[in-house]
């Protein structure tokens, strides 16, 4: 017989408690615990084979059992395809287009022969097939269920036979055996294993769409990014039509990948050349300026920084910063106050990446030091150049992995010149068609940019 009991659940972490608390124990996070009605099931509910161990060198290899979605750079970000029996969780804010891409790869799959069924639970099947008709769309594999029970959504499953799933969203989910509403912490917990044991057991896989809380996160608790085997998260800025899609865990490839959509009429369509597309709204020479080629995976990406150093009229000057670490430029700016004499304690310091891109790798210190030092000089930069390195504390810049493919890329966009690291500018072969400006600390770096001004 099923026991019903009274829990108190945090909607962060996902741990249980008998009491209400101001604050979890767990997480420290303040009220988080919301009251659930909880169902103790059969421990066999989400048993996903049934069979027993086996050595790991017996198991059969699955290197080759991926799908291609059709979309050259969904796949790139899924690390070479969809796994088959793999469960995906993509997260965003509303309207970013997390649907439209869905059923956009779902139509290309069911044009090469894959049958998909398509599970909305908060459209109607007409409202899907409008959008799929304002799209273009219209494959008769994909199969179309606007329901929101787990167990109508299993016998859909069980009688369409699909060869992918497609959820939209998670948090409309519920099954029955449970008295909790939709979208509940138990109520998520316990669907997204009930899909777990599907993708598993055979080898479908699933998509699984999440809302995301005003914080950024996917909401639910934090068990549910655990169980899933990718998690990817679309962005993107309001007011701009590309959007981002970033692996932020995957057990089937590298989460340093990312692929750039634009957002038109007819859907998401690909960006194969993203430098062009961050670079085609460039101005014309001004200080502040510069052009730095960052690493995403395995794909060099130019990408503009503009910085704007103007004095502070109040005692706390402000950083504001966009697209980048505003710790690691409060850092910068440290060291050119100390190494290089610039006084930046007594100005406002705004940093922004242009197209709403984010680069975390230190290999653009460089180029913030040297947009800083642009605006501070009111000294535009060579709109032929481009610039990488890591700078460290002492005022030296180190040396930056994959130089050969930052090269090759600005070389490729027209860029005539290239101030990097000297450490890696003698693992190089050369560029003819490049200029190597070498530079092994920050005054060597700033004589070369500005040498009327130093």
């Amino acid at each position: 017989m099923a026991r019903d009991k009274s829990m108190f659940v945090c909607h962060q972490c996902g741990t249980q408690q008998p009491r209400w608390m101001g604050r979890c124990p767990d997480c420290g996070e303040w009220n988080s615990l919301v009251e659930e009605r909880m169902t103790t099931i059969s421990p066999d509910t989400h048993n996903i084979t049934g069979s027993g161990p086996v050595p790991l060198t017996a198991v059969e290899g699955a290197d080759a059992d991926r799908y291609l979605t059709g979309i050259s750079e969904f796949d790139r970000v899924l690390g070479g395809g969809l796994v088959l029996g793999s469960l995906v969780l993509i997260g965003g804010d509303p309207g970013i287009g997390k649907s439209t891409l869905l059923i956009q790869a779902s139509d290309l799959l069911g044009r090469d022969g894959k049958t998909v069924l398509y599970t909305s639970g908060e459209e109607s099947a007409r409202q899907i097939r409008m959008r799929a008709d304002r799209l273009g769309l219209g494959s008769d594999r994909v199969f179309v269920l606007a329901e929101n029970s787990m167990e109508k959504i299993m016998g859909a499953v069980a009688q369409v036979k699909p060869d992918a799933v497609v959820v939209d969203s998670i948090q409309s989910v519920y099954t029955e055996a449970l008295e909790a509403a939709p979208g509940s912490l138990s109520q998520i917990r316990d669907t997204a294993a009930r899909f777990m044991t599907l993708a598993k057991g055979h080898g479908i896989p699933v998509f699984l769409v999440g809302h995301v809380t005003k914080e950024g996160f996917i909401a639910g608790p934090k068990a549910l990014e655990h169980m899933v085997d990718t998690v990817l998260y679309f962005e993107g800025e309001r007011g701009q039509p590309f959007r981002i899609l970033r692996a932020v865990k995957n057990r089937f490839g590298s989460t340093n990948e990312i692929a750039v959509f634009e957002m038109k009429d007819s859907g998401l369509v690909e960006v194969t050349n993203p430098s062009e597309l961050f670079l085609s709204h460039r101005g014309a020479r001004a200080s502040g300026s510069v052009v730095v080629p960052c690493m995403e995976g395995t794909r060099p990406i130019l990408v503009e920084l503009q910085a704007l150093v103007s004095p502070s009229s109040f005692g706390m000057p402000r950083r504001t910063c966009m697209g980048v670490d505003p710790n690691r430029v409060s850092l910068l700016a440290a060291v050119l106050e100390k190494r290089v004499g610039y006084t930046m304690s007594g100005h406002d310091l705004y940093l922004n990446v242009t197209g709403g891109m984010r680069v975390d790798e230190p290999a653009v210190d460089l180029g913030v030091v040297a947009a800083m030092v642009s605006s501070l000089l009111d000294h535009p930069l060579d709109m032929g150049l481009v610039v990488f390195g890591e700078v460290g504390l002492s005022g030296e810049i180190r040396g930056t992995g994959q130089g050969d493919l930052r090269i090759r890329e600005a070389a490729k966009m027209g860029f005539s010149t290239c101030l990097l690291p000297a450490k890696t500018a003698h693992l190089l072969a050369g560029s003819e068609s490049m200029t190597l400006l070498e530079a092994e600390s920050i005054p060597q770096a700033l004589d070369a940019l500005f040498p009327a001004a130093r």
